[in-house]
């Protein structure tokens, strides 16, 4: 399948991200957005990562444009650099799919692109546009980059944030493995590197497996630690667990982090937690399709409507986005609307802190609902996509969701999403970056939700 735009950027198995196609798409960018004063280039771990970005960098050379080359850096540390000063973007990534493919983020001087803004780009691309040539510019560096996304929450938190804590920095190849460790550190406690690989691991923190879950816990029992940290490959997805090694989802993640900083509009996708919409702390939620573009739209929706409403932005995987200039316990943290992987694990731990309680018993006093999720990797699009097509006859639907009991409400929001007579959700939908199936569950208690996810994957994978 030739590479495409999926739910956050452009995706594709690096033998088809030629160094023709990736300049082509490069151009296309550079011809019909705004790039403000130049464009700023990071890139992730994969082997394939520093050749893409050469070719990105290139082309936009060519363009005669300023380049600035960020090298291996978070996704929101690109974002946040770029942003401040008025540049366009481009992260070489693939998120969390494994190495045998890549991507490209595409960001304007004000932030991460629209749906739009993609159909402009795929149309550019398709047209063969290209912008004007010009004299060739000299590639310059920028390190300072990855050091001003440190020091953003060192100064928000404050020297004494985490003093005591004792915090496990699981490195695999994440990008932010060491800007983990240095916040943390940063922020007063004591860090513990784990498993700091030199190969690409493809981390996806929506769905833990079960020897990453078992790996994690005797780490913490091991250590003693108060919490786990990490996040997926670029960064924009983080992974927190507390003292038990037990993962916190992203978007429970979501909901601590929005209330700590006080946000009282919530933007997220169907799949969050329905928690969210019980929360009296959130006078406005509105649920959106999957991926940050959605998420972006509704809030610029809301800021448009009234620019001083504080609204926060997440997704399931619990990368989070701030929509306004938030006060934390020693600074503020300005706006940085693209998803970000340190704000939504410093903010619950510092407030846990301070609150004098433990991550775990932050997390207790929310209400009870829980959630489960897994994917079934290498299912074609096309497969999905007819099984979501029969599962639109609500006899077939009954048969196939018979075991969950009678169904009370269909979301056809992004793939199908049911809820049945006793609370409990099941959310079935194709990824919209690789060539995979999710299923997610909800219940009012995690043994619940965990028999849900197992009996439907198992259903799903027969059915496909």
């Amino acid at each position: 399948m030739a590479p495409k735009f999926g739910t956050s950027g452009l995706r594709g198995l690096v033998v088809e991200l030629t160094p023709e196609l990736v300049a082509a798409y490069t151009e296309a960018f550079l011809a019909v957005c705004p790039i403000g004063s130049g464009l700023f280039v990071g890139r992730d771990l994969r082997p394939s990562s520093p050749r893409i970005a050469d070719d990105v960098m290139a082309s936009a050379r060519r363009a005669g444009l300023d380049v600035r080359d960020c090298g291996e850096l978070p996704t929101p540390a690109l974002a946040l650099a770029a942003m401040s000063a008025g540049a366009a973007a481009i992260m070489v990534t693939g998120s969390h799919i494994p190495a045998d493919r890549n991507g490209l983020k595409f960001y304007l001087p004000t932030g991460e692109i629209s749906k739009r803004e993609e159909e402009a780009i795929a149309a550019a691309y398709e047209a063969g546009r290209r912008p004007p040539t010009a004299l060739a510019r000299t590639i310059r560096p920028c390190a300072e980059a990855g050091r001003d996304y440190v020091a953003r929450y060192v100064t928000a938190f404050g020297p004494d944030a985490l003093a005591g804590l004792r915090l496990g920095i699981y490195q695999h190849s994440s990008v932010a493995r060491d800007a983990m460790k240095a916040v943390c550190a940063a922020l007063g406690a004591s860090t513990l590197a784990l498993a700091r690989a030199d190969h690409f691991i493809p981390v996806d923190t929506e769905a833990v497996d079960a020897a990453t879950r078992e790996m994690l816990a005797g780490w913490c029992a091991a250590e003693g630690l108060d919490a786990i940290l990490s996040t997926d490959g670029d960064a924009d997805r983080p992974m927190l667990t507390d003292a038990t090694g037990r993962v916190v989802p992203g978007d429970v993640l979501g909901v601590l982090t929005a209330r700590t900083l006080g946000a009282e509009a919530v933007c997220t996708p169907v799949s969050s937690n329905s928690m969210v919409s019980s929360m009296p702390n959130f006078t406005t939620v509105r649920l959106t399709r999957i991926g940050s573009p959605y998420v972006i739209a509704e809030m610029e929706a809301l800021l448009a409507a009234d620019p001083s409403i504080r609204v926060v932005g997440f997704e399931a995987n619990g990368g989070f986005l701030l929509g306004f200039p938030a006060k934390a316990a020693a600074g503020e943290l300005a706006p940085l609307m693209t998803r970000d992987s340190l704000l939504p694990m410093l903010a619950p731990l510092a407030d846990a802190k301070a609150a004098g309680v433990t991550l775990a018993e932050l997390v207790a006093d929310l209400p009870a609902r829980f959630t489960a999720t897994d994917r079934l990797t290498e299912t074609p699009t096309h497969a999905a996509l007819r099984l979501l097509d029969r599962l639109s006859d609500p006899a077939a639907r009954a048969a196939f969701f018979e075991a969950a009991g009678e169904e009370t409400s269909l979301d056809r929001t992004d793939g199908l999403r049911v809820r049945f007579g006793n609370g409990a959700i099941v959310h079935l939908r194709p990824s919209g970056n690789a060539p995979e199936f999710r299923v997610y569950a909800e219940a009012g208690s995690p043994r619940e939700a965990e028999h849900l996810l197992s009996t439907f994957m198992d259903r799903v994978r027969r059915a496909l």
